[in-house]
């Protein structure tokens, strides 16, 4: 049974709900169904699932783009209703005729409705009654008895004059005439074998006729083998004629002098060890993070929509030029999705150059084009700039955070709760966490934020010299307990050591690890259950494309249901590292928030600690549509 159907604008206005189906929702499933999938651009999505304590809710809804609604129906997950499609589709079509701007109350579409549903039901319970299977006709057995092979031949023909026409009704009478003879010569066992042999002989002509030429085709073979052999000959000559002159490579000199320039590069502290971060600070500067990133022109973003116009012009139907003008000049009644589609695959396709995983962006072009059918294009405007607008717009708002990323207001509100804000770096191997976490800690330290480190990496060799490095190189404290040691013990203490000495952020590094290594995923949440971080940190490459998904999802699927907590903890940031290696091949950041819905927080550009910046999300758009 249907729980609920809602029709409201998409600026929040509910026009119209149903007032017989009285049935309380549990929980915010259409609340929810708005956060998490109509403002991230996963309306392409065919139904939403809500799972609610005692309830389990599937949505389904469509949209009327060209007026501006929504259309959305609640039903129990269980019930598998075959008729929300169809009753979606009919209230979209008979409230639309009703629907003014002006009005806000639709108290007579009730009426409307119920008639609606009844049809809708109707023809649901008409789709599943099973349709009557037609009574099959009787074989029809031949009598008698197998003799030679004379009546096997003559069941291969009929087959054959099935397909043949009237080649087919030749070859049955040639067939019938053979099988008599055979019949005959099975009575007469003295000649049998010799009158079995001219029947098979008469059969084989009779069935090749129409066959191909053997011999014309062996011919033909040879014509074009000679013809492929003169144009491999002119290759060779043309090859020969072109090739380059070799060149000798010089000899190797082995006692040449060593080089004068500087190699070792390591700090050369004074004699108690001490080194002074204000001269640190002056050697690396200021950080990326603290300083305004400016957008290029959009020349590049005007002449891109003419190529995509360009690119698609093969692929759509061409038109007079007198309808063409015509149509730019009026404007289109309304888009279709036939109009859309070329469009919307060169967009696809440019998407996934940019490293894009290949679902997403096929999920993303599904979800512009729910936004955009139905909807009636202005004059002077090109499908194809339509399409791309819309499709900036939708990745702008997919990477615009939903909540504050802003960590320097939230370590001050720990600080007045007189506690540590506790940061933790999680991720798979070798994407440089440590190198990360140093360059956070140095962005605030140049803020006059105390920040300790916690060295919970117990697994890998290395792991705790490397972060003892960076924590002299910052002159900040450092947290260790060795290796082979409980991360989440260590972790535990480093954060009861910074209340004692009064840190203000603990930043803890953990090992590197795998999505599908399951007892160091069950270690790590622990470590998150036992310490309840403030904040969980992914680190991920922006060099991945399709593995990014497979990462986060598995990563947030994990930390779900490896934690003994009713409430689990999941991956709150995203940190891209190596962004200064991947050229304009950014869509790594759009598929990590896409899949998790977590913001991308901090980016890493270099090597230093100063390589640390925030994602101008607007140039992130304008790249990936480049």
């Amino acid at each position: 049974m249907l729980e609920q159907l809602l029709i409201f604008t998409r600026g929040g206005l509910i026009l119209w709900t149903c007032n017989h189906l009285s049935n309380a929702l549990r929980g915010s499933p259409i609340d929810t169904l708005i956060r998490s999938c109509l403002l991230e651009e996963r309306s392409g999505a065919a139904s939403f699932n809500y799972d609610a304590p005692g309830a389990a809710y599937s949505l389904k809804w469509t949209f009327h783009n060209d007026l501006g609604l929504v259309f959305v129906a609640v039903y129990q997950r269980v019930l598998h209703l075959l008729y929300v499609d169809d009753l979606l589709a009919a209230v979209k079509r008979e409230f639309s005729r009703l629907y003014h701007p002006q009005k806000t109350a639709y108290r007579d579409f009730d009426e409307i409705f119920q008639q609606l549903q009844i049809e809708a039901e109707s023809r649901s319970e008409n789709f599943k009654k099973p349709n009557p299977v037609p009574a099959l006709a009787p074989n029809r057995k031949q009598n008698g008895t197998w003799q030679g092979q004379g009546l096997g031949q003559n069941a291969g023909s009929e087959k054959k004059s099935d397909g043949d026409g009237k080649k087919g009704r030749k070859l049955e009478n040639d067939n019938f005439s053979v099988a008599n003879s055979n019949s005959n010569a099975n009575v007469n066992h003295s000649g049998g074998k010799s009158s079995v042999n001219n029947n098979i002989g008469k059969e084989n002509e009779s069935s090749n006729v129409g066959a191909f030429d053997v011999n014309r085709l062996q011919k033909l073979k040879g014509k074009k083998g000679n013809g492929n052999g003169k144009k491999k000959d002119a290759l060779v000559v043309a090859a020969a004629k072109g090739e380059p002159k070799k060149v000798d490579k010089p000899n190797r000199v082995w006692d040449q002098p060593a080089p004068q320039t500087k190699l070792d590069f390591t700090d050369h502290v004074d004699g108690d060890g001490d080194r002074s971060a204000d001269f640190l600070a002056k050697e690396q500067g200021e950080s990326m993070m603290d300083k305004e990133e400016i957008l290029s022109s959009d020349s590049e973003v005007e002449d891109d929509d003419d190529d995509t116009g360009k690119d698609n012009m093969p692929v759509a139907k061409k038109k007079g030029w007198f309808s063409s003008m015509f149509q730019s000049i009026a404007g289109k009644a309304n888009l279709e999705k036939s109009d859309l589609e070329p469009a919307l695959k060169a967009l696809k396709d440019r998407l996934m150059t940019k490293n894009v995983a290949e679902e997403i962006a096929e999920k993303l072009c599904e979800s512009v084009a729910a936004s955009l059918e139905g909807k009636k294009l202005a004059s002077f405007t090109r499908i194809s700039s339509t399409v791309h607008t819309a499709m900036e717009e939708a990745l702008v708002r997919i990477l615009t955070p939903r909540r504050s990323i802003d960590i320097l207001r939230d370590v001050h509100a720990a600080k007045e709760q007189r506690k540590p804000y506790v940061v933790v770096f999680v991720g798979v191997n070798g994407v440089g966490k440590s190198t990360n976490l140093a360059k956070v800690a140095y962005w605030l330290l140049q803020h006059n934020v105390s920040v300790m480190m916690a060295a919970c990496d117990t697994f890998r060799s290395g792991a705790v010299e490397q972060l003892r490095t960076h924590a002299r190189r910052l002159q900040i404290p450092i947290f260790e307990k060795g290796y082979e040691k409980d991360p989440a013990i260590v972790a535990k203490e480093a954060i009861q050591e910074a209340v004692r000495n009064g840190s203000d952020v603990v930043l803890v590094d953990t090992a590197g690890r795998m999505q599908d290594n399951e007892p160091l995923m069950r270690a790590l949440s622990k470590l998150v259950y036992l310490n309840n971080p403030d904040l969980i940190l992914f680190v991920g490459e922006a060099l991945v494309g399709n593995d990014a998904v497979d990462q986060l999802s598995k990563f947030n699927q994990k930390l779900a249901d490896l934690s003994t907590s009713p409430t689990p903890r999941l991956i709150d940031g995203i940190l891209l590292t190596k962004f200064d290696t991947i050229d304009d091949k950014v869509g790594a950041a759009l598929s990590m928030v896409y899949v998790s819905g977590a913001p991308v927080m901090f980016v890493g550009c270099g090597q230093s600690y100063t390589d640390l910046k925030k994602l101008n999300v607007k140039s992130i758009a304008k790249t990936l549509l480049k």
